[in-house]
């Protein structure tokens, strides 16, 4: 499985836990890491470049800071550059059909923020619902994302811990759970269990 990782953070060099996180990648060769601020700091996207990348990746991971319950400026632009009608959907867009969509977020707030009754009122599985959408329109399966609450008030040791789960979340075969499942029929098969109605 070859994994691409798109890390749009604007202030990459001043982040903790996305710096952490890009340097964790960075020593795993299999893996590709695109830094978009970096790569594009005059914001001129080469679409043709980034449709290659996806195109010769499997897992397409995107890693951001949660600005303003979204993405911050440039992901959404690349976004919107990127994937393009007739290449990424609408008629004849199929080109990333079956490539899987893996979101790795951190928030500033801490993780009881985000849910039904704290301060954001809503969970993260619910206002990631705009990227899970757009990976279904461009027929990409979106996975379990990764998500690192409370990042401006973690401690190092923490942030250390996160950058080997990242790493271990985005690697994971069974992120897909019809690869999971599989496995899981396959060892009932072979212990003779059988599910009863």
């Amino acid at each position: 499985m070859k994994i691409l990782v798109n890390v749009f953070h604007p202030s990459l060099d001043r982040s903790t836990v996305n710096r952490r996180w890009a340097a964790e990648l960075e020593k795993h060769g299999e893996i590709t890491v695109n830094l978009g601020y970096a790569r594009y700091p005059d914001w001129q996207i080469d679409v043709a470049r980034e449709q290659e990348l996806l195109l010769a990746h499997d897992r397409l991971v995107f890693q951001h800071p949660f600005y303003w319950y979204s993405t911050p400026p440039l992901m959404k632009k690349w976004l919107d550059d990127v994937l393009t009608y007739g290449w990424a959907y609408g008629p004849g867009g199929t080109a990333l059909h079956g490539k899987e969509w893996v979101s790795a977020i951190s928030t500033g707030g801490p993780a009881k923020a985000y849910q039904a009754g704290g301060y954001n009122s809503y969970s993260m599985s619910e206002l990631l619902k705009p990227l899970q959408q757009t990976a279904n329109l461009i027929g990409t399966k979106f996975l379990i994302p990764f998500v690192f609450h409370g990042a401006v008030q973690s401690t190092p040791d923490r942030i250390e811990a996160s950058a080997r789960d990242y790493l271990a979340h985005i690697c994971d075969p069974e992120l897909d759970p019809q690869v999971a499942l599989r496995r899981l029929l396959s060892q009932m098969d072979e212990a003779g269990t059988k599910l009863s109605p």
